[in-house]
């Protein structure tokens, strides 16, 4: 504020002196050239009427009656009157004898006056030693100049009474000064005190109190300004208001949040972190690093550089310091952020695990006694009869179905192992679908059924593996026999929108919609015992999902009760290897 005031009153400081010494320079000057001009035509008009005066001496040739003449008349009219001849002589003059006078031939105003013009010079007199002003007259007769008529004055009373001007304009101007500098001083303060209110006003905004309002009296803009001001303020308080209530509401959402959370700005650096996160490096306060500072951790980086280059969200599963976690990019691109997420998968990691090596354990504790039991019921199968015969049935169907049930948990074992890799070949699903129906093919003339294939003419191949594709199909044929007592088993192979479709229908039982969404699970059976009287284990679809999974497609399932079911694979034409 205090150089606004400086700028504005110094500027009117600057210009009232500039305008003051301007107004004195042009002033003298202006009062000093008219009083000048006014003396001229005064001395011109008085040697004018001299001149009547003078004429009739020249006329006559009495140049010492004029000279007399002349210094009485000068002593009256306090102006020195001088009389010129033609050739420059002085003839008379009220101060100075004419007989020691020098030639005034070329003096300026003589010779102007020779001319014919009424002369004037102001200059410094040698006669008399003193700055003088002069007017100089023609007397003519006859059309000839007979002599000129010379007036002067002294300048030293001009400059007295110049000086007395002088001092007058000087006091006026300085008055009218002080009077304008104390008027620009009140005007100023007027104008920036408003400007020091609002100033006052914002600092105590910025030092956080939103109550300060600013009141200015002033019927002006200034008023306006204020007004914009004060409505300014609330909207501010307002909106830092509703913005702290947001802040604290989304600290408790971010705190309650289990996964681990963190924003980063667009040059990685951390914005913003939960508690979950802070646990996971309780030994770094995160906000301003960059996460590879954070979390030295490549495939996080990898991760994060992956999803800016892309502008989309990616996920892939990492491990830090032992655990596993299921990280989540998601590319904010008004920002040019990141929200990273990090969901603990250690438990569930464990539990598999631990399920894992109790299917593989319990499946090899299970596969030698089993092949005992079976080995004997065969070598007891011909040396026995009657209920004898009937128990070694039984005996070897129910050994027959737990060797089956172990080489399906062996099966999905190894599906599930994560260093599992797929054989990509280019596969003929046709071929594979004829020799799946071909090896189940006793069995559906057992049962009285029909099998159909239809396939679309010209089907492409598929990048697959040929032995993991021929499982899944072993495994949705054998289901369709197994449920199906009368009618048809249908195949149908089709393509669309560069996916490949393997669909399986029967005229079985079908399935409750209840049970539809759990039918891919491990174990999970419709109808128990129907499935334990068939021999079925409850895995075939499991497996059938996970190769199906495995080879970047899907499988889905419809099934109407005592009408039958279909199920359909999608496969894609090209799959990389996993």
């Amino acid at each position: 504020m205090r150089k606004i005031f400086l700028k504005i009153f110094g500027g009117y400081v600057i210009l009232i002196l500039a305008i003051s010494v301007l107004i004195l320079i042009l002033s003298l000057s202006t009062i000093r050239n008219h009083y000048q001009e006014t003396l001229a035509v005064e001395m011109e008009n008085l040697g004018r009427a001299l001149s009547h005066d003078v004429s009739p001496y020249l006329e006559k040739g009495q140049n010492r009656e004029l000279d007399a003449f002349l210094k009485g008349v000068g002593k009256e009219i306090h102006t020195r009157v001088t009389v010129i001849d033609p050739q420059g002589v002085v003839l008379a003059d009220t101060e100075k004898d004419p007989a020691i006078m020098e030639n005034h031939r070329y003096r300026p105003e003589v010779a102007q006056a020779l001319e014919g013009m009424v002369g004037r010079s102001l200059r410094f007199s040698y006669t008399v030693e003193e700055q003088m002003l002069y007017v100089g007259l023609p007397m003519e007769k006859d059309g000839k100049i007979q002599a000129v008529l010379r007036l002067s004055l002294f300048m030293k009373n001009i400059q007295l009474l110049l000086h007395s001007l002088r001092l007058t304009v000087r006091r006026s101007i300085l008055l009218m000064a002080a009077l304008a500098l104390i008027a620009a001083l009140l005007f100023s303060l007027h104008l920036t005190k408003p400007i020091h209110k609002l100033t006052a006003a914002s600092r105590q905004v910025a030092a956080g109190n939103f109550q300060a309002r600013v009141r200015i009296r002033n019927k002006d803009e200034f008023r306006e300004l204020g007004e914009s001001f004060n409505f300014m303020i609330s909207r501010i308080a307002g909106l830092i208001s509703d913005l702290s209530l947001q802040k604290e509401e989304l600290s408790n959402i971010l705190a309650s949040i289990e996964e681990g959370l963190v924003v980063l700005d667009k040059e990685g650096r951390v914005n913003l972190a939960n508690e979950a996160f802070n646990k996971l490096i309780p030994t770094i306060s995160p906000e301003g690093k960059f996460i590879w500072e954070v979390l030295r951790n490549p495939q996080v980086q990898d991760l994060v550089n992956c999803a800016r280059a892309e502008g989309r969200n990616l996920s892939r599963e990492i491990r830090l310091d032992g655990k596993f976690f299921y990280c989540t990019a998601s590319y904010l691109r008004l920002q040019e952020g990141m929200v990273l997420t990090f969901y603990d998968l250690s438990e569930i990691r464990k539990v598999e695990e631990m399920k894992k090596d109790f299917i593989v354990n319990a499946s090899h504790e299970l596969r030698t006694p089993l092949s005992a039991i079976l080995g004997a019921a065969e070598m007891l199968e011909d040396e026995k009869a009657g209920l004898n015969r009937m128990a070694m049935d039984i005996l070897k169907r129910h050994a027959a179905r737990l060797n089956l049930l172990v080489a399906d948990l062996l099966k999905l074992s190894e599906l599930e192992d994560k260093g599992f890799r797929l054989d990509i070949q280019d596969v003929d699903v046709r071929r594979l679908v004829e020799g799946v129906l071909q090896i189940y093919e006793p069995k559906i003339e057992a049962k009285g059924l029909k099998s159909r294939l239809f396939a679309d003419p010209g089907l492409p191949t598929v990048k697959a593996d040929p032995f993991q594709i021929e499982q899944l199909l072993i495994n949705l044929v054998d289901n369709a026999v197994r449920y199906t007592e009368q009618g048809e088993i249908t195949i149908t192979l089709k393509t669309e929108a560069q996916v490949f479709i393997i669909e399986v229908r029967d005229t079985g039982i079908g399935i409750s919609e209840e049970h539809l969404p759990r039918i891919f699970e491990r174990f999970y059976v419709a109808d128990k015992s129907r499935s334990r009287q068939l021999g079925g284990t409850g895995l075939g679809l499991s497996i059938a999902k996970h190769i199906a999974q495995l080879h970047g497609g899907k499988i889905e399932v419809e099934s109407t009760p005592g009408k039958g079911t279909t199920f359909r694979v999608f496969l894609p034409f090209a799959q990389s290897q996993i």
